[in-house]
C-alpha cells in the first residue's frame, strides 16, 4: 500500500527537496504541495492524503492552524499530521499534539529518520517527538487546559476502560513502544496493539498521539520531572 504524502512548507526549495525523497521510496508518493495552512487544509479535501508533513510558520493561516482544522474535520479521519520545523519549542510540540497531530519532528533530521516518522505516523503507531519525550508530555501536557475543547476526554471516560486496557494505555503514556510492553506484562505484540486500539476507541482517540495526550490529561499518568 502506498502512502500518500501531502507537503505544507512556504519554501520551495525543501517542499522540493522533500518530494524528490519521498518519490524516491517505493512504498510513497507525494500528492500535493502547500504553501500556507489554507492550501493544506484545501488540499487535504481534495487528495485525503495519508500524512500531511506540515511546516508551523507560513504565511497566512500557519501550520498550527492548519493543522487543527484537518484533525477537527470528520471528512479527513484517516489522514495524519507530521509537524515538521525548524521551531522545535516544547511550547509548540505540546499545542500541535493537544490539536490532534500524530507527530513532531525537527527539520534537522536525517533521512531515515524522516521516512521512517512518515511510515510511523500513517500506520498510527507510535507517538514521535523531538529527544526528549517522556520530558515533554510530562511537563506540558498535563498543563491546565483553557482552551475549548482543549480537554480531550473528561477524567470518568476512563471508567470505560478494563484494568488492562487502563495498564497498557499508561505504559504507552510512558513513551513504552508496543514491543517493550508486550515484554513487560508478558503479551504478544499483538494483544497489546489490541488493547491500544481499544482503548482509542472507547476514549474517543483519532491516534496514539491523542491517547497519550488523554492519559495525561486525565491523571491516568502523572508527571515527572524529567532531570
Amino acid at each position: 500500500m502506498t502512502i500518500r504524502v501531502l507537503l505544507a512548507d512556504d519554501q520551495a526549495l525543501l517542499r522540493g527537496t522533500f518530494r524528490l525523497l519521498i518519490d524516491s521510496c517505493a512504498d510513497m508518493q507525494v500528492v500535493g504541495e502547500a504553501t500556507n495552512g489554507q492550501e493544506a487544509v484545501d488540499l487535504a479535501r481534495t487528495h485525503h492524503p495519508d500524512v500531511v508533513l506540515m511546516d508551523i510558520r507560513m504565511p497566512g493561516t500557519d501550520g498550527l492552524a492548519a493543522t487543527a482544522t484537518i484533525c477537527d474535520d470528520p471528512g479527513l479521519s484517516g489522514t495524519r499530521v507530521l509537524v515538521l520545523t525548524m521551531f522545535e519549542s516544547e511550547e509548540y510540540v505540546a499545542k500541535a499534539l493537544r490539536i490532534g497531530a500524530s507527530g513532531f519532528l525537527g527539520k534537522y533530521v536525517t533521512t531515515d529518520v524522516l521516512l521512517a516518522g512518515i511510515r510511523t505516523v500513517a500506520a498510527g503507531e507510535a507517538l514521535l517527538s523531538p529527544g526528549a519525550t517522556r520530558a515533554l508530555i510530562t511537563r506540558f501536557l498535563t498543563a491546565p487546559a483553557t482552551a475549548p475543547g482543549a480537554l480531550l476526554a473528561p477524567p470518568e471516560r476512563l471508567n470505560d476502560l478494563t484494568p488492562r486496557e487502563r495498564q497498557v494505555t499508561a505504559l504507552a503514556a510512558e513513551g513504552n513502544s508496543n514491543d517493550e510492553i508486550a515484554e513487560q506484562l508478558v503479551l504478544s505484540v499483538l494483544t497489546v496493539r489490541t488493547h491500544i486500539q481499544r482503548a482509542l476507541t472507547k476514549l474517543g482517540a483519532r491516534d496514539r498521539a491523542q491517547l497519550v495526550v488523554i492519559a495525561y490529561q486525565t491523571g491516568l499518568v502523572r508527571p515527572t520531572r524529567a532531570v
